[in-house]
């Protein structure tokens, strides 16, 4: 009598931690974090298209496909695909490695969404702003946290099965307790692996800053260079952020925007009147265990700041388009070629100098010139 009613326990929990984890999907998948970033679903555009409907437009099999890798099926000529590229400006869309159960989640997870019930629930922005920025400003919160209580469930199994099959001995069938501890370990693995990739990485990260600065308005329309506002990255490891004197230098004449009105520039004047800087959050982030320099990969390297950073320039709002991690950089050192020919940095690399002369080589890498030494980005 005792054993079954431990099993039934036992089952119980399994089935409360079933339970739980579908309750957390419905409210949203963990991997929604990424795609609210550009997407909303029945609130109108925002960096990409609005989901609404997504699942009744395409098929499944394409909608997987896509949302895996849009940038293979562009290059591939899929016209949908293509349509959709050019409608939204051609900013990529990241490569997202997911299993076709997380993607099935989350389409699922937008087939059900109620927009009328989310807009209800939906905070007040109090802050006066545009029209437009109060749209794109309700991006839902989701953090990993959905896979917490089937972590904690399965733990709770784990270790009651190593108890009972090491002292108390319950349930005397021992295939019970080898199944209860290889499921356990096999979902707690597959949330650990899961979790410990998603640490640090922040593809798709676009925070709500204090003043609606488009990219797309200075560096698009009006053709403002990069190194403008970010002058230090040809000398210095960060770009820089500009600070309040710097936009004065247009601000102090253009005093309304086509798009954003007086209420946000007046923030910047207000700025450089008051002299309180403008705290601006930063997008692109990289642990603390990593160095990286702009003024190596801008000035010696010769790299435009799009191949990091997408096309800003049809951005009205900034977000991180790589996953900036280190399997990422390490691939882009080795198809990285080297401008030896044209760049006088690399005029003491007298061997590789000579191996292109004589042939032997017919280019060179950042990987052949150390880019990929441990040592370089965690001396």
């Amino acid at each position: 009598m005792r054993q079954r009613f431990t099993v039934i326990i036992l089952l119980l929990l399994m089935g409360l931690s079933c339970s739980l984890n579908m309750a957390a999907q419905n409210q949203a998948p963990s991997e929604w974090q990424t795609c609210s970033a550009c997407h909303t679903i029945g609130k109108g555009k925002l960096v990409g298209p609005d989901l609404y409907g997504v699942n009744e437009k395409y098929s499944e099999d394409w909608l997987i496909r896509f949302i895996r890798s849009s940038q293979t099926m562009i290059q591939s000529g899929d016209p949908q695909a293509v349509k959709i590229w050019e409608e939204y400006n051609k900013i990529p869309m990241p490569d997202n490695d997911l299993t076709d159960e997380q993607i099935r989640g989350i389409l699922a997870y937008i087939s059900a969404y109620d927009p009328e019930a989310a807009v209800a629930a939906a905070p007040v922005i109090a802050e006066e702003a545009p029209e437009e920025h109060v749209a794109k400003d309700i991006p839902g919160k989701f953090g990993p946290g959905n896979t917490q209580p089937t972590f904690i469930i399965f733990l709770i199994l784990f270790i009651l099965a190593i108890v009972d099959v090491a002292f108390t001995r319950v349930i005397r069938a021992r295939f019970i307790h080898f199944v209860i501890i290889l499921v356990s370990v096999f979902v707690c693995g597959e949330i650990i692996v899961v979790e410990a990739r998603a640490l640090g990485r922040q593809e798709g990260y676009s925070p709500d800053q204090p003043v609606w600065f488009s990219h797309k308005v200075h560096a698009g329309q009006n053709k403002i260079d990069c190194l403008y506002c970010h002058h230090a990255a040809t000398e210095s490891k960060s770009a820089g952020i500009p600070d309040t004197r710097l936009c004065m230098n247009c601000h102090n004449v253009v005093r309304k925007g086509t798009v954003t009105g007086e209420t946000e520039i007046a923030r910047v004047i207000s700025s450089w009147e008051t002299e309180k800087p403008i705290e601006w959050i930063r997008a692109h982030n990289l642990p603390d265990h990593v160095f990286f320099s702009h003024a190596q990969h801008v000035n010696a390297g010769k790299l435009e700041c799009r191949e990091c950073h997408g096309p800003v320039e049809n951005m009205d709002r900034i977000m991180q388009v790589k996953n900036l991690g280190m399997g990422w950089c390490i691939h882009c050192h080795r198809q990285t070629e080297v401008q030896f020919d044209s760049n006088s940095f690399y005029r003491k690399y007298t061997g590789l100098q000579q191996s292109l002369k004589e042939g032997r080589i017919s280019r060179v890498t950042a990987e052949d010139i150390g880019a990929n030494n441990c040592q370089m980005c965690h001396y």
